[in-house]
């Protein structure tokens, strides 16, 4: 699902909405939760799941090309762990589906 798939899904289940809040609303939320990661927050969703920053250490790469070391600095990057809820969802739905596909084969 892409953002502006997620736009469209936010609009048309909410009648009230024009295409243009839902995308305002949708850009609003990934800005805040940018912003948050951004300054070293945490962010958890109940039965969603948590996003958080990694620090990766910088470490000793190789060049592939020439074979080279190279130092690679340190990095910052955001993490999501999903929720027990998400989790169990997904793995029951994925179950469905793969039932259904076997059911026509």
């Amino acid at each position: 699902m892409t953002r502006s798939d997620l736009v469209e899904e936010l609009a048309a289940r909410f009648a009230q909405l024009t295409h243009r809040d839902a995308e305002y609303a949708v850009k609003t939320i990934l800005d805040a939760m940018s912003d948050a990661l951004v300054r070293g927050h945490r962010i958890e969703i109940r039965g969603f799941g948590s996003f958080t920053v990694n620090r990766r250490p910088p470490r000793i790469g190789r060049n592939p090309r020439s074979g080279e070391s190279v130092q690679i600095p340190e990095k910052r990057v955001p993490h999501f762990k999903p929720g027990k809820a998400l989790r169990e969802a997904v793995d029951a739905r994925s179950a469905e589906l793969d039932a259904e596909k076997q059911k026509r084969a």
